[in-house]
C-alpha cells in the first residue's frame, strides 16, 4: 500500500479525520462524519429539528441507498438519478428521516469505533510493557544469578501479568469485531435503483469510498465503485483521505476482477486525471496505481492513453528522488502495459525514452527495474526499443556488472541473435562480446563483476545462438576466452577454470579435494573417503538396449572441439607451468587430465590422436640445456599420475575401450572386490590383533578418538569369519563397546548431531549389523544384546496402540533430523535383508508397531524412514508393509512408497559367479498396481518407472503380460504405451487395441510438431541443470524422491520405438510417411520466415532422426537423399536453432552403422567401441563449415519506422510555436541545440537555469510543451537534463494538455489555477452542480 507523508502546508492532523491509508490496519474503514462535511462546505444537509434522533414512526418507507439526495441534473462525468430507473412512488420516503435514521447510525457505530480504538491503544501499550519486560529478562540473564535473583523474580511476574491482560484484551477486540459485524438494522436490499451502466448515485458524501464490514459481504461492487468514485470528487481534502480511497479501490478490483471490464471510462477516467494532476506525488502515485490495476485488455490500454497519459509519464520519471514514490508507481504503470497481450504495441517510444534516461543514470535507485523493463520491451518489441534507445543502457549494465543477473539481460541477447528477423537490431560481433569486458578491463575489473559475467558466458555457451555467435570471425570470441588464461591475474585464472569446468560437465572426482590441497595421488585408497555399505552394492541397473542417445554429451562433444581448436591446451599447459598459485597449478593439471579423458571419450579418434600427443609439452621437456625443462618433466609426471587415477576411480562402462555391454565394468569391479574381500579375510592372528589395538576401541571409550576407517575393514574383513568373530567378543572387548556405542539409551550415538561427517557411524553401523548376521555367534549375540530391545521400545514410543509415551521420544520429528537417531532404520534394513535378522525383528514385535505407524498415518517422516531403509529382497513383512503404504497411505506416502520400487525395478544383482540375477517382477506387479491410483501424481511416477524398466527386453515382455491399461491415464501414459513398440510381442498387444494405427495417424497430423516444444523443453533442463546440484545435501530417505525427480531423459519418439521391430518398419513403409517427412525437408528445410513451417520442418528432422538411428530403420535414409539435405539445413540455414536441432538429428543418425557411412562421405565423424558401435557423438570435420555464420545487415535506429500507436509526437517541428517572441526561440534553441553539444552544454544549463525564474511566455503555453516533448521523445537527453526542461513549464501547462485545451491565456498562473478549482468542484454540493462540459480529445 502507499504511504504518505503530509506537507508542511497541510492542516495538522489532529485536527482532520484520520483516514488510514492502509484499510487493512484499522478495524472499520471510518467515514468522513455530516459535522466535518458541513464546516468544510462541501456538502449542506437538509434542515432537520430539534427531535431528528428521534426514530420516525413505522408508516415512514426507508429509502434504498440507491436513491440520490439530489435531484438536480449535473454535467457528464457525474452521478446523478437520471443514469438509472425511476424509483416507484412506494418507495420514497421522507428525506429528512432518512438523513436522521443514517446519522443515527452513523453515531452508534462511531461509539463502537471508538471503544474498539480505546481498546486496540491498550493491546498496544501492554504489547510495549511486554517486550520491555523480555529485554530487561534477557539482561539479567547476562549477569549474576545470585545477584539479580529478586529483580528477576519481579519481572517475571510482570510478564506473566502482561501476557495475560494482552490475551484478555484480544479477547475482548475479537468479541468487540464480531459484535459490530451484526447489522443493528434491517437489511437493506442494494439491488435497486442501479443505472444502466452499473453505476449509482450514493446518498451523501459521508457513505462515500467505505463501508462497514458486514458492508462487505453483501454490497455490489458496482455500488462500491460508485460511492469511492464519488468520494475522489470530493475538493479539498488531504492527500491521505485521496490515497485512502485509492487503496479502496484497488482492493475492489483484487476482490472483483471482472469488475475492471464494466468500467465506464469518461467517468473513471476522469477521476483518475485528477488524481494525476494533483500537487501531491502520494496522490499521483496512487493514481497510477489505480490506473495500474484497472487494466484488463488492449481496448482498456486504448482507453488509458486516452487520457493522455503518456505525457503524465514522461513528466513523472522526470521528477527527483523526492519524488521517488511516483517515479516508482509510473514505471510499474508502464510495465504493466507488457502483461497485457500486445500491450506492448501501445507502448510510445516518449515513456520508453524517459525509462532509458533513468537506466543510465548510475545512481538512481530504480535503475534495475528500469534495465529490466528495457530488456522486457527488446524481448516483445525488438524495433520500438532501438529507435528509443534502449540497447546502450543493457549492453552498458551487462559490461560493468551494474546489473546483479547479467544472464537474464544475455538470454534476451540469445533469443534476438537466433531469427534473421530479430538478429538485424543488433551488431555482430559487438552486442554479445560485451560479456568479456569484466576481464578484459583491468582498471575498473572487480572479483564480483567476473563472478557475475562467467554465469553469462557460461549461458550464451550452453545456448546454440551463443554459441555460434561467440564463433564467428575464425573464433575470435572463443580464443579470447581461453587466452584469459594467460592474464596474470590469479582470481581470473582461478574463474576461467571454473568456467571450463562447468562447460565440458566435468565432476571433479572424490579425491580432488586432497589433490588441490597438495597431497600426493599414491595416497588415493588411503584416503578417508569411508563408502557406504550401500543396498545397491553388486547391483546394476537396466541401460537401454539401443543405448539412448545422450545430446548434452553431443553438445559437450562440440564444444569441447571448439575450445581445443582456439587454443585450450597450450594456455592450460602454460597455466600448469608457469601460474604463482600452486593450488592454480594442479586445478589446470587436473583439467588437463580430464579433458584427455574426455577428448578420447567423444571425439573422433582424427581429434583425440593428435591431442593425446601434447606436442608442446613434451617438446619443452626434450630440452636439456634449458632448467625450464624440469617444470615440463613435473607436469608430465603429474598429467601421468592424474590420468592414472582418474582411470583407476572412474566408475563409467561408457569408455574409449568402448566395451558393448554397459554392465561389464561393473560386473568386473564387482568379481575384484569379491576377490580383495576373500583376500581380506584370511589374516594372521598378529594383523588381526594389532588391527584390533589400532582401532581405539581397547585404548579409549571416546568415539572421537577411535579409527571408523580402520573398524570398518575390521567388520567387513576379518570379523565375518566366525573364530575372529568369537574371540573379538570373549576375548577383547571390541564387540561390546562398539555395540553399547549404539544402544539408544545410552545417549552415545543418539545424541550425536547429523552432519556429512558423522554419516560414517551408520555406515559402521549397518557393517556390524551385516558381520554379526553372517555367522552363528554374531546372530547369538546379536539376539541376547539389548539392542534390539531398546530400538523396539523406542518405536514403542511412537506406536499410537503400543500405550508406551515419553516426553521426547527417541524418534520424534527434530530428533530424526538433527541427530543420528535415523540411524537406527537402515540398520533395521540391513537385518530385513536376512532370514534370520527377520526373526529378531518379529521377536521384538518391531513389524507389528510399523504396521501400526503406518496405519495411522500421523508420522509421515517417520513412514518414510522407514519405508526408504526396509530391504525387500525376501518375500515376508517388508513387502507387505511397502503394498500397505502404496494402496492405503496418503497422497504423499503412496508417490514416495513408488519411489522406492524404482531400484527393485530397473536393478540386477550379480552373483558371485558373475551370473546375472534378477528379481524384480514382484516390484513390476506393484508398480502396475500403483496405475490405477486415483492420484495422477501417483500414476505419473509408476508410468516413468516402468518406462525406465522397459529398457531390459524381458522386464518389457512381462510387463506386456500383465496387460496394464492406460486408456484412463491419456497423456501420461503414453511414453508407457510407445515403449511397448520396440518388441514384436508388444506391438501384437497394441495392434489388437487399434493403438498403432490411430497414434501413428496422430502423431503424423500434430503429434510431431508437439514433439519439438516437448524435446527442446528436456533438452533445456538438461543443460542448465547443474553438474552437482546438492553437493552438501544430506538425506535421511536414502535419495529416493531425488531419483525421481531428476529423471530428464529424451521423451520417446512414436517412429523409432516403431522401426525397432520389422512389423513397425512395414507399416511405416505401407504408410509412406517417411517419405513425405522426407518431402518436407527437400520443399521447406530452407524456409526462415515463418514460425509454423520452421516448427513443422523440426518435427520431421526429429521424426527422420529417430528413424535413422535405428538398424531397421537405415534403409529409409538410402532411399532418399535426406541427409544430406540435413547436412546442408546444419550448414547453411539462416536459424540458429534450426541448425543446432539438424545437429543432433545427424547424431542420433551416427548411431546407425548405416547413417554413420553416409555421414562420413559428407564431412561428419563420431567416435565408436572397437566393435565398430557408433556412440552417436558426430561432429564436422571441419568446424568452419558449420559455423559459416558471416556478418549481417545492422539495421539502424534512424531507419526504423514505428506504427502511430507508438509515437506521441511524430515530428516536434510540426507543433506551431510563436517565434516571434525572442525568448521563446532562444530556449527552443538551447533545449534543441545547444543541450546536444559537448561544448556548449555547461553554458545551455546555466541559461536554462537562469529562464526559471524569468516568465517566459513560451513556458506557458501548451503548444510549447508539445514542441519540447516531441524533442524528448525523439532525441536522448540526460536525467537530470529532462528534470531541468520540465522545470521550466508552468504547473498548469500539463492540465491543458491532459484536458486537451491546446489555448491558455497569458495572463498569470491565478487563472489558471482558478480553471483548475473550477474542474476539481465537488458534485455533491447542493449549491453549484452544473459543471462545464468538457471536450476531450486523444493523444496525438
Amino acid at each position: 500500500m502507499l504511504s504518505t507523508g503530509g506537507a508542511a502546508s497541510q492542516k495538522p492532523l489532529a485536527s482532520q479525520s484520520a483516514v488510514s491509508l492502509n484499510p487493512s490496519l484499522s478495524a472499520a474503514p471510518s467515514r468522513p462524519s455530516i459535522d466535518r462535511l458541513e464546516r468544510d462546505g462541501s456538502m449542506q444537509p437538509p434542515a432537520a429539528n430539534a427531535a431528528a434522533r428521534n426514530i420516525p414512526t413505522p408508516s415512514v418507507s426507508f429509502a434504498p441507498r440507491g436513491t440520490s439526495l439530489n435531484s438536480s441534473s449535473v454535467a457528464p462525468g457525474s452521478f446523478s438519478s437520471e443514469l438509472r430507473t425511476q424509483m416507484t412512488q412506494s418507495r420514497a420516503g421522507s428525506r429528512a428521516d432518512v438523513y436522521n435514521l443514517e446519522k443515527l447510525d452513523e453515531d452508534d457505530e462511531s461509539v463502537a469505533e471508538h471503544a474498539l480504538s480505546t481498546l486496540k491503544d491498550s493491546l498496544n501499550r501492554e504489547v510495549k510493557i511486554k517486550e520491555g519486560s523480555e529485554n530487561l529478562l534477557e539482561a539479567l540473564n547476562v549477569k549474576k544469578a545470585k545477584q539479580t535473583k529478586e529483580q528477576r523474580h519481579r519481572v517475571e511476574a510482570e510478564l506473566n501479568a502482561s501476557n495475560q491482560r494482552i490475551k484478555e484484551l484480544r479477547q475482548k477486540i475479537t468479541d468487540a469485531q464480531r459484535t459490530k459485524i451484526v447489522p443493528s438494522t434491517p437489511a437493506r436490499s442494494r439491488n435497486d435503483g442501479f443505472h444502466q451502466n452499473g453505476l449509482r448515485s450514493p446518498p451523501s458524501a459521508s457513505r462515500s469510498g467505505v463501508g462497514s464490514d458486514a458492508d462487505e459481504l453483501t454490497e455490489s461492487p458496482t455500488f462500491a465503485l460508485a460511492e469511492i468514485l464519488q468520494a475522489l470528487e470530493i475538493e479539498g481534502m488531504t492527500p491521505e483521505y485521496y490515497v485512502g480511497r485509492a487503496n479502496n479501490l484497488v482492493d475492489l478490483f483484487k476482490r472483483h476482477p471482472t469488475l475492471k471490464y464494466d468500467l465506464v471510462w469518461s467517468v473513471f477516467g476522469d477521476r483518475m486525471q485528477l488524481m494525476l494532476l494533483s500537487g501531491s506525488r502520494e496522490v499521483v502515485a496512487a493514481g497510477y496505481r489505480v490506473l495500474r490495476y484497472a487494466i484488463s485488455d488492449l481496448a482498456s490500454l486504448k482507453n488509458i492513453r486516452s487520457l493522455n497519459t503518456d505525457y503524465m509519464v514522461v513528466v513523472s520519471l522526470a521528477k527527483d528522488r523526492k519524488a521517488d514514490v511516483e517515479r516508482e508507481q509510473a514505471l510499474k504503470f508502464v510495465r504493466a502495459f507488457l502483461d497485457v497481450k500486445d500491450g506492448v504495441r501501445e507502448l510510445s517510444r516518449a515513456p520508453i525514452r524517459a525509462i532509458v534516461a533513468v537506466a543510465e543514470h548510475t545512481e538512481d535507485r530504480l535503475r534495475p527495474i528500469c534495465i529490466e523493463t528495457l530488456a522486457e520491451v527488446l524481448l516483445r518489441d525488438p524495433a520500438l526499443l532501438i529507435a528509443s534507445g534502449g540497447l546502450p543502457p543493457i549492453s552498458e549494465a551487462i559490461a560493468e556488472g551494474t546489473y546483479k543477473s547479467p544472464e537474464s539481460l544475455v538470454a534476451v541477447l540469445l533469443f534476438l541473435l537466433d531469427a534473421p528477423q530479430s538478429r538485424k537490431f543488433l551488431r555482430a560481433g559487438y552486442q554479445l562480446e560485451v560479456i568479456f569486458t569484466a576481464f578484459t578491463d583491468m582498471l575498473f575489473s572487480y572479483v564480483s563483476v567476473v563472478k557475475q559475467n562467467v554465469k553469462a558466458i557460461a549461458l550464451a555457451l550452453k545456448t546454440w545462438s551463443g554459441l555460434m555467435t561467440l564463433s564467428m570471425f575464425h573464433f575470435q570470441s572463443m580464443k579470447s576466452l581461453v587466452s584469459l588464461l594467460m592474464i596474470s591475474n590469479n582470481t581470473i585464472q582461478d574463474t576461467i577454470l571454473d568456467l571450463l569446468y562447468s562447460l565440458l560437465r566435468i565432476k571433479p572426482p572424490s579425491w580432488a579435494t586432497s589433490y588441490l590441497a597438495g597431497r600426493r595421488l599414491t595416497t588415493y585408497g588411503r584416503v578417508a573417503t569411508l563408502k557406504s555399505v550401500a543396498s545397491s552394492k553388486g547391483e546394476i541397473s537396466y541401460e537401454d538396449e539401443g543405448m539412448e542417445q545422450n545430446f548434452v554429451e553431443h553438445y559437450t562433444a562440440l564444444l569441447l572441439a571448439i575450445l581445443i581448436k582456439s587454443g585450450l591446451m597450450p594456455n592450460l599447459l602454460e597455466v600448469a607451468q608457469h601460474a604463482e598459485d600452486p593450488m592454480l597449478k594442479r586445478k589446470a593439471t587436473l583439467l588437463i587430465g580430464e579433458t584427455l579423458r574426455l577428448a578420447g571419450r567423444i571425439l573422433p579418434p582424427s581429434w583425440s590422436y593428435e591431442l593425446q600427443l601434447l606436442p608442446e609439452l613434451f617438446s619443452a621437456a626434450s630440452k636439456f640445456g634449458d632448467e625450464s625443462r624440469f617444470d615440463a618433466t613435473s607436469i608430465v609426471y603429474q598429467i601421468s599420475s592424474v590420468s592414472r587415477t582418474l582411470h583407476r576411480s572412474s566408475a563409467s562402462g561408457y569408455t574409449a575401450s568402448g566395451s558393448s555391454f554397459p554392465g561389464a565394468v561393473e560386473m568386473a569391479s564387482s568379481l575384484d572386490d569379491a576377490h580383495k574381500h576373500n583376500n581380506s579375510m584370511n589374516t594372521d592372528d598378529a594383523t588381526f590383533r594389532q588391527l584390533l589395538i589400532d582401532s581405539g576401541v581397547l585404548s579409549s571409550s571416546n568415539p572421537a578418538k577411535w579409527k571408523w576407517d580402520i573398524m570398518l575393514k575390521l567388520i567387513e574383513g576379518p570379523l565375518t569369519h566366525s573364530k575372529r568373530l568369537e574371540e573379538a567378543i570373549k576375548a577383547s572387548k571390541f564387540i561390546k563397546s562398539v555395540i553399547g556405542f549404539y544402544r539408544p539409551f545410552k545417549y552415545r550415538f543418539s545424541e550425536v548431531p547429523s552432519t556429512r561427517n558423522t554419516q560414517k557411524y551408520i555406515r559402521v553401523g549397518c557393517a556390524m549389523m551385516h558381520t554379526l548376521l553372517q555367522t552363528p555367534e554374531g546372530v547369538r549375540y546379536l539376539t541376547d544384546n539389548k539392542l534390539l530391545r531398546q530400538i523396539a521400545e523406542c518405536l514403542a514410543q511412537c506406536d499410537p496402540t503400543s500405550g508406551l509415551t515419553a516426553q521426547y521420544p527417541m524418534f520424534s520429528k527434530d530428533r530424526l533430523t538433527d541427530t543420528l537417531c535415523g540411524g537406527y532404520f537402515p540398520m533395521l534394513g540391513v537385518l530385513s535383508g536376512d532370514p534370520k535378522g527377520v526373526q529378531m525383528l518379529e521377536r521384538w514385535r518391531i513389524f507389528n508397531m510399523m504396521y501400526h505407524i503406518i496405519d495411522f498415518k500421523q508420522r509421515p517422516d517417520l513412514i518414510k524412514l522407514i519405508l526408504s531403509n526396509l530391504d525387500y529382497g525376501l518375500q515376508g513383512h517388508p513387502r507387505v508393509l511397502l503394498s500397505k503404504a502404496l494402496t492405503a497411505g496418503t497422497k504423499d506416502m503412496r508417490i514416495h512408497a513408488t519411489n522406492v520400487l524404482r531400484k527393485y525395478a530397473i536393478s540386477q544383482r550379480i552373483a558371485s559367479s558373475g551370473q546375472i540375477i534378477s528379481d524384480a517382477k514382484w516390484a513390476i506387479q506393484l508398480l502396475v498396481t500403483q496405475l490405477y491410483d486415483p492420484e495422477v501424481e501417483v500414476c505419473a511416477t509408476a508410468v516413468k518407472i516402468l518406462e525406465k524398466a522397459c529398457n531390459s527386453k524381458p522386464l518389457l515382455e512381462y510387463i506386456v503380460e500383465c496387460r496394464p491399461g492406460l486408456d484412463h491415464l491419456g497423456e501420461i501414459g503414453a511414453p508407457l504405451l510407445l515403449r511397448f513398440l520396440s518388441t514384436s510381442i508388444g506391438y501384437h498387444y497394441l495392434d489388437g487395441l487399434d493403438y498403432i494405427s490411430n497414434e501413428m495417424d496422430d502423431w503424423f497430423l500434430g503429434r510431431n510438431d508437439t514433439y519439438v516444444s516437448l524435446i527442446e523443453a528436456s533438452l533445456a533442463r538438461s543443460f542448465f541443470e547443474s553438474v552437482d546440484d546438492h553437493p552438501n545435501r544430506l538425506s535421511m530417505y536414502d535419495d529416493v524422491d531425488v531419483d525421481g525427480e531428476h529423471d530428464n531423459h529424451i521423451p520417446p519418439h512414436f517412429y523409432r520405438e516403431l522401426t525397432r521391430t520389422k512389423e513397425g518398419c512395414q507399416l511405416l513403409e505401407d504408410k509412406g510417411h517417411f517419405q513425405e517427412f522426407a518431402c518436407t525437408i527437400r520443399d521447406h528445410g530452407m524456409q526462415s520466415d515463418d514460425q509454423e513451417l520452421i516448427t513443422k520442418v523440426k518435427g520431421c528432422l526429429w521424426a527422420v532422426g529417430n528413424v535413422g538411428s535405428m538398424e531397421l530403420g537405415a534403409p529409409f535414409l538410402e532411399s532418399t537423399d535426406v541427409v544430406k539435405r540435413i547436412v546442408d539445413i546444419a550448414e547453411g540455414h539462416s536459424v540458429m536453432s534450426l541448425r543446432g536441432t539438424a545437429f543432433f538429428v545427424l547424431g542420433l543418425i551416427s548411431r546407425s552403422v548405416h547413417g554413420l557411412e553416409i555421414l562420413s562421405e559428407h564431412g561428419w565423424l563420431s567416435n565408436t567401441t572397437l566393435l565398430g558401435q557408433s556412440f552417436g557423438l558426430c561432429i564436422p570435420n571441419d568446424l568452419s563449415k558449420f559455423f559459416s555464420y558471416q556478418p549481417w545487415e545492422h539495421q539502424s535506429p534512424l531507419s526504423i519506422i514505428l506504427p502511430e500507436t507508438q509515437r506521441t509526437i511524430d515530428d516536434p517541428m510540426s507543433v506551431i510555436v510563436d517565434d516571434n517572441n525572442d525568448a521563446n526561440r532562444r530556449a527552443l534553441e538551447l533545449i534543441e541545440v545547444e543541450l546536444g553539444d559537448m561544448i556548449l552544454y555547461k553554458k545551455a544549463r546555466v541559461e536554462l537555469h537562469q529562464m526559471r525564474h524569468q516568465k517566459v511566455p513560451g513556458f506557458r503555453h501548451p503548444a510549447m510543451f508539445r514542441r519540447v516533448l516531441g524533442l524528448l521523445e525523439n532525441h536522448h537527453y540526460k536525467l537530470a537534463d529532462r528534470h531541468l526542461i520540465m522545470e521550466l513549464f508552468d504547473k498548469n501547462v500539463l492540465r491543458h494538455i491532459v484536458y486537451g485545451e491546446d489555448s491558455s491565456d497569458d495572463g498569470d498562473s491565478n487563472s489558471g489555477d482558478e480553471q483548475g478549482t473550477e474542474r476539481q468542484r465537488s458534485i455533491s454540493d447542493p449549491t453549484d452542480l452544473e459543471m462545464p462540459t468538457r471536450v476531450y480529445k486523444s493523444s496525438i
